[in-house]
């Protein structure tokens, strides 16, 4: 096999540096199937790793990437033949194993999952982690009794990936939807996704007491530190705050009130060590019942290897909405 791009990512005591680099097949983490990938996606954590924000890389040098789609062409395992459709998302990808950003991949066949039968390979990476979180979100409140006759379901960070799903999903479920933004420029973005309300950060502050007015029956929280406080101070009996974000602190505030009192669940969402056995369900409801309605409207760019750097800068800034599409595939 001739060699192939990717884009790799170094950290040592000078600093992380990444770019595209030429590689071989043998250079890449070991694996029994390899992968021509077509697509893959841009998160934060892809960010935080390639950039040096946070320590993501527990090995160097790794190829980044937390996501891809691609098609099998060489297999050791009787799971997987050549030519099948697959993805692959977290499990170690760009922590511990080289990932998705190159022509190629070789993973262990106990990390590829096949592509749901309604997903073509690049809806699969518009959706990657971001959706999948979403839909783990979901799926566990739903294991903890959510129903959409309880009431709202806040969603903060509602512009960002994860909070775009979430939207989706939780509208075609029938649920009400309260958008949490601080981009008043994406109120008729999140509208069309199908979030009944669009409202400032503030709207979640509350007055800081052990429990607040129940007002929401729900919530997916992006943010993290006071916001997640409020929220769980401001659930109603027996609701759901799914935690999965850090964008405002990873500390926060709370008494067992309303652990105690109105039996509402604080749940925590780790998708990239997700078990397999799960993480292969979550994907099997986004190809049925949690398949996205609005991926061409969530899909705002599409990026080659070359343009990963700035749509790092900006995501880290903000400035991004909806999900970035990482095209591998060469016409």
């Amino acid at each position: 096999m001739e060699k192939f791009s990717a884009f790799r990512i170094h950290a040592d005591e000078s600093g992380t540096h990444a770019g595209t680099e030429s590689l071989a097949l043998e250079q890449l983490s070991a694996g029994d199937v390899v992968i021509r990938v077509h697509y893959s996606s841009v998160n934060y954590k892809d960010a935080l790793a390639a950039t040096g924000k946070s320590k993501i890389l527990r090995k160097s040098p790794l190829v980044g990437g937390i996501d891809l789609a691609g098609e099998v062409v060489q297999s050791s395992s009787p799971l997987f033949s050549q030519d099948d459709p697959v993805i692959a998302n977290g499990s170690g990808l760009s922590e511990v194993h080289d990932g998705g950003y190159a022509e190629y991949a070789r993973i262990p066949a106990g990390w590829v999952v096949p592509l749901p039968a309604r997903l073509r390979l690049d809806q699969a990476m518009v959706i990657g982690t971001a959706g999948f979180t979403a839909a783990l979100c979901i799926h566990l409140m739903q294991q903890n009794h959510q129903q959409a006759v309880d009431g709202p379901v806040v969603v903060t960070g509602a512009s960002g990936g994860v909070g775009s799903f979430a939207i989706d999903l939780l509208h075609k479920l029938g649920h009400e939807v309260t958008a949490v933004t601080g981009s008043p420029q994406a109120q008729d973005y999140l509208h069309e996704l199908g979030a009944d309300k669009v409202v400032g950060r503030d709207w979640v502050e509350s007055g800081g007491g052990m429990l607040e007015k129940a007002r929401w029956a729900g919530a997916i929280d992006n943010v993290g530190g006071e916001t997640l406080s409020s929220l769980v101070r401001a659930t109603k009996p027996w609701g759901n705050v799914v935690s999965v974000g850090i964008a405002g602190g990873t500390g926060f505030r709370l008494s067992t009130m309303p652990f105690i009192i109105r039996g509402v669940n604080l749940l925590g969402v780790s998708s990239s060590n997700c078990p397999q056995d799960l993480r292969k369900q979550i994907w099997q409801r986004l190809g049925s019942d949690l398949c996205p309605e609005h991926i061409s409207r969530i899909h705002t760019r599409t990026a080659g290897l070359e343009d990963l750097p700035e749509v790092f800068e900006k995501l880290l800034k903000n400035e991004i909405r909806g999900r970035v599409l990482v095209r591998l595939l060469k016409d």
